[in-house]
């Protein structure tokens, strides 16, 4: 990869404020920017980074202010940190992609494998799978029979996709994914015991769709577990059977979706949230880290806080009563030490 800020401000629709021909060959943070790489500033926390960088590029947005000389030629654009992200994809779509089928893997004969399809060694493509085409099977993935997989996905070492399940198009899956698993299914029997429910369902992850290491996907115990397009999961995240996520819903790590549960479009979910099952919450609903859902959500007019959760305002006052709590118990104590004295001295 090699642009000039030019081409990099075209592409961008940006503004060039420095030479329009300097060139960049990687990517370096703003407080590590070295000659020949391309910094972005975004946040203001790190505005003073801009002064002393030594990279050659910095994306800024429009409205930035210097208020010291810079030595980098700046890329002015409407949203720094956006822009950003679409100039890394650019550079990532620049890398060779690999086209063949390893002789150590295993590709079924009825399965059907698309043009450019990349599957690495020791993975086992099942009976009457289907991937689509330049999509990329690293090695030891797992993809069970009439697992259908769509068009320019990656899948990355130690993937497993159970049978039937359905990935859209442009898909990541990252190391250790796990779709199509059982779901947590167990009838109570009189005896104390639990039988198992067959899980009968599948799971469909749309386009766009992008899941971290050591997430697990439930298959439903009918019909679908559904994961809508543009949806982004964090690592080790877990998805109940019947569980659907709406489009561009956004869930950070280690938070988990009960079974059952209807999470809607355009959600951002904080690390360590935990959404208790059959609930409804809906379009854009900000959760914070550690929130506990229990019951379901319609007002998406302010974040929720707390477990059980409610609205981040409330919790902070609760919360600041929470903490006077001890000098409260102190001063209650004491005031039944005062009173029983008063009745003590009325009775003599």
């Amino acid at each position: 990869m090699e642009f000039t800020a030019q081409q990099i401000a075209d592409y961008l629709q940006g503004i060039v404020e420095g030479d329009p021909n300097v060139t960049v060959t990687n990517f370096n943070k703003i407080e590590e920017g070295k000659p020949g790489g391309i910094s972005f500033l975004a946040n203001p926390k790190y505005t003073h980074y801009i002064y002393e960088s030594k990279a050659s590029i910095v994306l800024v947005n429009k409205d930035f202010v210097a208020e010291k000389p810079i030595s980098a030629t700046l890329v002015r654009v409407d949203d720094a940190y956006a822009s950003l992200a679409k100039l890394m994809q650019l550079a990532v779509s620049y890398k060779p992609r690999r086209k063949k089928i390893e002789w150590r893997s295993h590709v079924a004969c009825s399965a059907k494998i698309g043009k450019g399809v990349y599957v690495g060694a020791f993975s086992y493509i099942s009976k009457k799978a289907v991937i689509g085409k330049n999509s990329q099977i690293y090695p030891q993935v797992f993809v069970g029979e009439n697992v259908k997989i769509g068009e320019n996905c990656i899948i990355y070492p130690g993937v497993k996709i159970y049978h039937d399940c359905i990935i859209g198009n442009n898909c990541i899956l990252h190391a250790g994914v796990v779709i199509g698993g059982d779901g947590f299914g167990f009838a109570p029997q009189e005896d104390g015991s639990y039988k198992k429910i067959p899980q009968m369902g599948n799971v469909v992850l749309e386009d766009d769709v992008e899941i971290g290491a050591n997430t697990t996907v439930d298959r439903a115990t009918m019909g679908s577990t559904i994961v809508h397009k543009g949806v982004k999961l964090d690592n080790l995240n877990q998805i109940a059977h019947n569980v659907e996520v709406g489009e561009n819903t956004v869930m950070a790590a280690m938070s988990g979706i009960a079974g059952s549960s209807k999470v809607g479009k355009n959600c951002i979910i904080a690390g360590q949230v935990g959404i208790a099952g059959h609930l409804q919450i809906t379009d854009k609903v900000t959760l914070a880290a550690q929130t506990g859902v229990i019951s379901n959500i319609s007002d998406n007019s302010t974040p929720w806080f707390g477990s059980p959760a409610m609205p981040i305002k409330g919790y902070l006052k609760s919360y600041t009563l929470f903490r006077k709590f001890p000098d409260i118990y102190k001063e209650l104590q004491q005031l039944r030490k005062e009173l029983n004295e008063l009745k003590n001295n009325n009775n003599q």
